[in-house]
């Protein structure tokens, strides 16, 4: 069920998640450019993070509740990887 398209929330909501996706991609940017390790993981994370903003703007502005369950897994999936590449640098060599 989609809500009236003029509703003021949904407009809002829905331009919230545009610009969360150009912040996606600067982030982007940063994660296959940054100049070090710590910058690049540090990037992937916030790009995740980034990720599960957008699906709850869009699972709110659309009126899907399933996006927000995608959105909840994305975010548990997100933590596991941060914890898996923040153990792979500590065993790789000290901390990052």
């Amino acid at each position: 069920m989609i809500p009236n398209s003029g509703d003021l929330v949904t407009d809002a909501f829905l331009i919230a998640a545009a610009l969360f996706m150009l912040l996606a991609v600067a982030l982007l940017y940063r994660a296959l450019k940054g100049p070090t390790t710590q910058d690049r993981v540090l990037a992937v994370n916030v790009l995740g993070t980034n990720t599960v903003v957008i699906l709850a703007l869009l699972g709110a502005a659309l009126g899907e509740p399933s996006l927000l369950d995608i959105a909840l897994v994305y975010a548990l999936l997100n933590f596991l990887m941060s914890v898996a590449i923040s153990k792979f640098t500590v065993e790789q060599g000290g901390v990052l």
